[in-house]
């Protein structure tokens, strides 16, 4: 997915972020059904959090720590840095080189991508606090964040010995669209589910052993859905 495509959607989530952000008291402190012990003003809390990160590690291009969201007012901090967030990601040039945690080669264009999923996930979430009807992406956007997870994360997750090897290979399908094979081998069971089903099971904001498609092995489907396949 080209950069400029990705930062449409990344504009596009922190615009109705911010509009969320400034819902009033009883909504901000709901808590967030994905996100067990968070209310939505903590939620505002970890993207203010993460924004400040990741504008830092673009415009040094190390590694930084991450800053601590406030004890009060979160959504307010999140709302005075979105503004520079955004002046960053859309500043920074794909190609330069740039810490990051997936794999080499390490560029800046990885964080721009990072965080369109991270704020339309959490735009998600922020709508179902809400009581709003999920956002509706793109689906090259929501193929391409699906790609994230099965291409970046899970292997990173495999490799970190954050959740077991499968014993042997599975397919994920979006039918009409693209299949991803997770491990080695012949693949001995198959997860089958529409596209956006797909992006909101993988990312644990449904339930893709109930929902989806799956055929072979179904315990090892099920075991490999456990992941955890994102951090």
């Amino acid at each position: 997915m080209s950069p400029d495509r990705l930062l449409t959607e990344l504009a596009n989530s922190l615009d109705r972020l911010s509009v969320l952000a400034r819902q009033p008291e009883d909504i901000l402190t709901r808590p967030v059904p994905a996100c067990p012990g968070w209310t939505l003003r903590d939620l505002f809390g970890h993207l203010g959090s993460i924004e400040r990160w990741a504008a830092q590690i673009v415009l040094s291009g190390k590694f930084v720590e991450e800053p601590e969201p406030p004890v009060t007012g979160a959504e307010m901090w999140f709302l005075q840095g979105a503004d520079a967030f955004l002046a960053t990601m859309s500043a920074l040039e794909p190609e330069e080189p740039c810490w990051n945690f997936g794999p080499p080669p390490r560029k800046a264009g990885f964080w721009r991508r990072r965080q369109a999923h991270e704020h339309a996930v959490h735009l998600i979430d922020a709508c179902q606090t809400s009581g709003l009807a999920d956002p509706v992406f793109a689906e090259d956007f929501l193929l391409d964040g699906i790609d994230e997870i099965l291409t970046m994360f899970t292997p990173r997750q495999l490799r970190l010995g954050r959740m077991p090897q499968p014993k042997g290979a599975v397919i994920f399908h979006v039918p009409g669209a693209r299949s991803w094979k997770l491990g080695q081998g012949v693949a001995e069971a198959s997860i089958a589910a529409p596209l956006h089903g797909m992006y909101l099971g993988l990312w644990g904001r449904s339930n893709l052993a109930e929902t989806a498609l799956i055929e072979g092995d179904k315990a090892l489907a099920v075991q490999v859905l456990q992941g955890p396949l994102t951090p």
